[in-house]
């Protein structure tokens, strides 16, 4: 059965709402410095300057929640060079 453009195409939040328990909602340091195009560095010293999206720390293991990294993609969105986008 064929799969409409209208079921595939969803936003991130309904993404993150429809995942079930045992789901990854988490991206590590790797993970995350590649969706970004950063190195993992920059995200190291984005933490130790309190920058960057908000983190879990589970002993010595650094997780980004998908949800905060959403959260802070949106609020780095910019309408124009003066101007960030309006929420």
């Amino acid at each position: 059965m064929p799969t409409t453009a209208s079921t595939i195409t969803r936003s991130p939040l309904e993404a993150i709402n429809g995942l079930n328990p045992g789901d990854r909602r988490v991206l590590n340091e790797n993970e995350l410095a590649q969706r970004w195009g950063l190195s993992p560095k920059t995200l190291q010293r984005w933490r130790s300057e309190g920058r960057g999206p908000r983190y879990l720390k589970l002993s010595k293991r650094v997780s980004y929640p998908l949800e905060s990294v959403i959260e802070f993609e949106r609020s780095a969105l910019h309408d124009s060079t003066s101007e960030r986008a309006a929420r």
